[in-house]
């Protein structure tokens, strides 16, 4: 089944689809799937969900694995025009409740028997499955697509990190404006990152915006998605000869110690992308020489999808240069521009940007606002042009009624030799009101001294940002979107490093 005639998201994966034919664009254990396969498994999805009523501006939730029947079946709601919702799995049932009482009309699972909490609204939808979908004819001539530009293509979830996830909204006009299925669209970090995913781990969840979208971009580039039912490192890079994957700043940080003490064949690997937070200086320029030249360093938010990337030509700790398509201010506390070199907070726009969080005036107008999306994080931009983030406007510490921010004290803690990450949060202090907690992951074998650590800190930052307290941790928790989660720090089950 072809998509020939022009049309909105998701016209564009369809056309690499097809484009594809005969290759395979999804493997899954012994599994291969080609163009030509997953063209025809979007098309019968998308006639099952028309029989089932569903078209534009209806609430389809997507509670599915990883395998080439969810790529099909996202692809297949954004071709009838509906408002795709998707849920990662491991979030508790509270805040999957909160997301299927967005306006939902259907659940699509994988099995009859999945669990589906009930939604936080008095009418339940209705639970359809991937197989009585795929089962529906989808008749002749081209997919018709019928998503409307000013319609709400999908509502993305952010980390919930603070508490209940917000939804990300993004038109079709956004989605079809994206990148990653357009190679004349790409920025040139992109450029030099699409040919290296020859065969692309994914993994996790295709709900998330960030592996649904380098998929696709491994599709488009004349790649591979291979599904990794266990993506943990080295094993799966090496298990699926991978040239490229997804990763966190804790993954990467255990995948660097891993090579260094044992290390496996990555000879296949071309690309590791880390998203979702940050990496310092030390620990980039770490990775890089322990790796290769493989890291990319990725910066974007859930509500705006790809702000830049750093290739490993990039200097270590940079985000890269922002590309053309987005532009990107870094403001002072009174809103106005600072030059380059000095921190304040990075306000930006890009293409495919969402337009508010669904449902939420209140928390939208703090961060859209006139075509500018409020990032919170803060950086500044050196004399090339390149990005580099500092902090983030919320992460702080107020200590004797003064303001200090996290991000600058976890990165003198982490340049410490015996410190490979660290995370810095705020303690009631009868005398100051709040203190610095710092939670440091030992290097290996080396565990911290703290007063050493304090000494460091009060060197660079002055005494009010030393750590109160040190506790050393075997790892940082981390919410169900791979990001290290600091509210959990102080619960009893984090584990203490022995």
């Amino acid at each position: 089944m072809r998509a020939r005639e022009a049309g909105p998201f998701p016209r564009a994966v369809l056309d690499a689809l097809d484009a594809a034919a005969d290759r395979p664009v999804f493997e899954h254990g012994t599994r291969l799937v080609t163009g030509a396969a997953m063209l025809d498994l979007v098309a019968r999805v998308a006639a099952g969900l028309r029989a089932e009523g569903l078209g534009p501006g209806d609430g389809v939730a997507l509670l599915l694995g990883v395998h080439p029947e969810a790529f099909a079946t996202i692809l297949a709601a954004h071709a009838v025009g509906a408002r795709v919702v998707g849920v990662r799995p491991g979030l508790p049932d509270a805040q999957v409740r909160h997301l299927l009482g967005l306006d939902v009309a259907a659940v699509v699972t994988d099995s009859g028997t999945a669990h589906v909490p009930r939604a936080d609204t008095a009418r339940a939808p209705r639970a359809l499955t991937v197989d009585a979908l795929r089962a529906a004819h989808p008749g002749t001539g081209p997919l018709r697509l019928a998503g409307r530009p000013a319609d709400v293509a999908r509502l993305i979830h952010t980390s919930g990190s603070t508490g209940t996830p917000k939804a990300c909204a993004q038109t079709y006009a956004a989605l079809t404006a994206g990148w990653a299925a357009r190679p004349g669209a790409w920025p040139p970090a992109i450029r030099d990152l699409a040919p290296r995913l020859r065969r692309h781990l994914v993994f996790g969840t295709l709900s998330s915006q960030v592996m649904f979208e380098y998929a696709v971009l491994a599709i488009a580039a004349g790649g591979t998605a291979v599904v990794a039912d266990d993506p943990a490192l080295p094993g799966a890079i090496t298990r699926h000869r991978a040239t490229g994957s997804v990763i966190t700043v804790p993954r990467l940080a255990k995948l660097v110690a891993a090579q260094r003490r044992d290390p496996a064949d990555l000879s296949t690997l071309r690309a590791l992308v880390v998203s979702g937070s940050p990496l310092t200086p030390d620990r980039h320029r770490e990775a890089l020489e322990v790796l290769g030249p493989v890291v990319f360093h990725g910066y974007g938010q859930t509500e705006t999808g790809m702000i830049s990337m750093a290739t490993p030509a990039d200097p270590p700790g940079s985000v890269g240069v922002p590309p053309p398509a987005v532009a990107v201010e870094v403001r002072d506390a009174r809103g106005a521009p600072v030059p380059p070199g000095v921190d304040g907070e990075l306000f930006v726009r890009t293409p495919a940007q969402a337009v508010a969080y669904w449902a939420d005036p209140e928390r939208s107008a703090e961060v859209f606002a006139d075509g500018w999306v409020r990032t919170r994080d803060l950086g500044r931009r050196d004399a090339e042009g390149r990005l580099h983030l500092t902090g983030r406007t919320r992460d702080v510490v107020i200590v004797n009624a003064n303001l200090h921010y996290a991000g600058p004290i976890e990165r003198v803690l982490a340049e410490h030799p015996d410190v490979a990450e660290a995370y810095v949060v705020a303690v009631p202090d009868d005398d100051t009101g709040e203190a610095v907690h710092a939670f440091v992951v030992p290097t290996a074998g080396r565990p911290p001294d703290p007063a050493a650590l304090r000494a460091l800190v009060t060197a660079r930052l002055g005494a009010a940002c030393a750590p109160a307290r040190v506790t050393a941790i075997a790892e940082p928790p981390l919410a169900p979107s791979g990001k290290p989660d600091k509210r959990l720090l102080s619960t009893p089950h984090v584990r203490r490093k022995p």
